[in-house]
């Protein structure tokens, strides 16, 4: 693919053609860099012209990660990305091992991959609201837009909107959340160079009251609980009552007895 060629989804590979040996500006080997055109698997490849040293091999690399390393010694090296090339996009560099170190770089760009970092959200009347919406792939995003379902790009023109947009992260917060006005499906919108992508999120709205529900409902079970065992024991009472009297009388009645029987034994005595 050319410097600068769209690809058939969407995606731009900028190819970087300059890797400069460190220390050796203008002097050193080149690099070029490529992507094909495949719509599965696209693979990036290297190559350098004239090494100043013998290469003792080679590694990609994405941001800081290692994505790949050998130790040939060929000028030509590749790396294919598998998948969907929209999460895999980024600046890949090509490291020759030679002394000194020579880099390339191939530049894997996409539209906007935007995503709701929550689908949905919530928030109590009167509360302030914030929905956040980003976008993970390259290049960064230029300009952030949100729009309520139906209607005109939000602006600040109540007061109430107050919008937070760095790179490739976007906040919208709304002050004093109504359940009539802001109750509903929002939208995050990116552009960049490569196009423009977008997500939803649906924010709900509860009245005050409604966080007093669940404890409300503790109370109810409470009180109902409290009422069980007070009609309970009121009606246990009188059984007790009675079972108290009953017993109390045996003892009265066989110490009668008791005494009898000792007069008569005393009667015999004598």
């Amino acid at each position: 693919m050319a410097a600068g060629a769209v690809g058939p989804c969407g995606f731009l590979a900028v190819l970087l053609l300059g890797g400069l040996a460190a220390g050796v500006a203008g002097t050193s080997p080149e690099v070029k860099g490529d992507m094909n055109d495949a719509s599965v698997n696209r693979i990036l490849t290297c190559n350098m012209t004239e090494p100043s040293s013998a290469i003792e091999g080679h590694k990609w690399m994405l941001g800081d990660k290692i994505v790949k390393q050998d130790t040939e010694s060929s000028t030509f090296t590749s790396y294919t990305i598998e998948g969907k090339v929209e999460e895999h996009s980024g600046i890949y560099e090509c490291i020759y091992k030679t002394d000194p170190v020579v880099r390339g770089q191939v530049f894997v760009t996409v539209p906007p991959q935007v995503m709701a970092y929550k689908k949905s959200e919530h928030g109590n009347e009167g509360d302030t609201g914030v929905l956040t919406c980003k976008n993970p792939s390259y290049p960064p995003v230029t300009t952030w837009k949100w729009y309520k379902k139906g209607q005109e790009p939000i602006g600040n023109v109540s007061g109430r909107y107050i919008i937070k947009s760095s790179g490739n992260k976007t906040e919208l917060r709304i002050l004093k959340l109504n359940i009539e006005e802001d109750t509903g499906d929002y939208h995050c919108n990116a552009t960049n160079p490569q196009g423009s992508g977008g997500a939803m999120v649906n924010l709900r709205v509860r009245s005050r009251l409604a966080a007093l529900w669940p404890f409300l409902g503790i109370v109810a079970e409470v009180l109902v609980l409290v009422t069980i065992i007070f009609i309970y024991e009121k009606r246990r009472k009188p059984d007790e009552v009675l079972d108290d009297d009953d017993g109390g009388s045996a003892p009265l009645k066989s110490n009668a007895t008791n005494h009898k029987d000792k007069n008569v034994r005393q009667r015999n005595a004598n």
